[in-house]
């Protein structure tokens, strides 16, 4: 009988047994209601924000050692905990107003981390913070740099730059803010830039711009894509360098890199009052200098020989400062040499610093003073002309139409700002040159070969 006992009570306490059950869920019922739980003091709309902010991407294993300095920055993302709460509600509200479906041109975070293998792929540039990667469907680049600027305008301010379009501009496609970080994305353009295409390491007597008329197509190209930044989509680009535009096949085409990213990083101020060199507020003033002082040392390291003087003083960026960059990469084109490069000087024995805007102007030489004068010096600059252009163009360009566009750059690069001209002008120029060089290349290769050797000035 004690056995049958308790055989029913072990049924009776089995968690198979229904009765059993029955017996638990009232028993944690009454034990609920008894001690009920504390509610969270959080709200639902505090809580999605911090979702929002901390996704589940902050769970992601962690990368090798041996990683570089966007590795670096992408396991302090996923496993940084210590967030500031006026920082992320900020963060939150900028990435509701930046959501995919009233701005098309947003990128969450997230998809920059997936396409960059959370920014483990191969650096684009080694110079800079950028990945080439997939992204929606098609080839891009992103590009990181340190945010500086209002997260108030930053909505429409990429939309309105998304929407300006030149064929010689890259295409910007969107951008993504995270953690005092811009992630700027544009279209992926396959070539080289200018710089490698002027100047290659492996083989320096080559180069793909052997021909007057293709350093010409580029010039023109670069002034008509520049002109279109300042005065159509309103913006100042300061990064006008080399090695910022791409050379393109076929037709050895320029395209101008970095469009907006100057603007949408913080680094010049958005007012458009000041882009001539205007008085600026306080408020404007005060951010342009907080970005001077956060990026002035990598600035003048990446742009050596590009920066205008009153940049290099501590003046804000403007179009007129783009200019004088434009200058020196005019005459890059023209003499294939570097803005800034060291020799060595015999008469003084000791290693000297040469700018390529001291030697154009050297070449151009002092205006004669009367018509005999005159006429013997322009003898002179010609013959200086010929020796300064690069050479790997087999002494083969009008020299009046080289002459012409040094004068072109030379006041681009004049040390006072309200001295260079606008891009209109410019582009307007190189226009007219750039047909003149497509009238000589017709002519030159109509001419029979045996007539092509020159034999002395032209």
């Amino acid at each position: 009988m004690n056995g049958c006992q308790g055989r029913a009570s072990s049924r009776l306490n089995s968690p198979r047994d229904p009765r059993s059950q029955l017996y638990m869920c009232k028993t944690r019922k009454d034990v609920d209601a008894a001690s009920p739980r504390p509610k969270p003091t959080s709200s639902p709309s505090a809580s999605a924000a911090s979702d929002a902010v901390r996704p589940s991407y902050y769970f992601a294993p962690v990368a090798s050692s041996a990683s570089t300095g966007g590795d670096r920055h992408a396991r302090r993302l996923l496993y940084d905990s210590d967030f500031d709460s006026s920082a992320a509600s900020v963060a939150a509200n900028l990435r509701l107003s930046l959501s995919q479906e009233s701005h098309p041109f947003h990128y969450s975070f997230i998809e920059i981390l997936s396409a960059t293998d959370r920014f483990l792929s191969p650096p684009l540039s080694p110079s800079a913070d950028s990945w080439r990667c997939r992204l929606r469907g098609g080839d891009a680049v992103v590009f990181r740099r340190p945010f500086l600027g209002n997260t108030a305008v930053l909505p429409s301010r990429i939309a309105a730059l998304c929407r300006s379009h030149h064929g010689s501009v890259v295409e910007l496609l969107g951008a993504s803010l995270a953690d005092d970080y811009i992630y700027i994305v544009y279209s992926y353009v396959a070539g080289a830039s200018l710089f490698r295409c002027l100047r290659n390491p492996q083989n320096p007597s080559f180069t793909p711009l052997a021909s007057w008329f293709s350093r010409v197509q580029v010039a023109a190209d670069v002034a008509q894509g520049l002109e279109y930044i300042h005065h159509h989509s309103e913006t100042v680009h300061n990064w006008v360098k080399s090695s910022g535009i791409i050379i393109t096949e076929p037709g050895l085409r320029a395209k101008i890199c970095h469009f907006g990213a100057a603007e949408l990083a913080g680094e010049v101020p958005a007012n458009d009052d000041d882009i001539d060199g205007k008085v600026l507020d306080d408020s404007a003033a005060a951010a342009a200098e907080l970005a001077r002082s956060r990026s002035r040392g990598k600035k003048i390291e990446w742009t050596r020989g590009y920066m205008a003087p009153e940049v290099l003083a501590g003046g804000v960026v403007s179009r007129r400062s783009d200019v004088f960059a434009f200058g020196v990469v005019l005459l890059e084109l023209l003499s294939g040499e570097e803005p800034v490069r060291y020799r060595f000087c015999q008469e003084k024995d000791a290693i000297e610093k040469v700018s390529v805007i001291e030697t154009a102007r050297a070449a151009m030489g002092p205006e004669g003073e009367d018509e005999a004068e005159e006429e013997e010096e322009e003898e002179g600059r010609r013959g200086r002309i010929r020796r300064w252009v690069d050479r790997r163009l087999g002494d083969s360009f009008p020299v009046d139409g080289a002459e012409e566009g040094m004068r072109v750059a030379l006041r681009c690069v004049a040390e006072e700002a309200a001295e260079r001209p606008q891009m209109v002008w410019v582009a307007g120029k190189l226009s007219k040159l750039l047909i003149q060089a497509k009238a000589w290349d017709d002519r030159l290769k109509t001419t029979p070969t045996r007539y092509l050797t020159s034999v002395g000035p032209r």
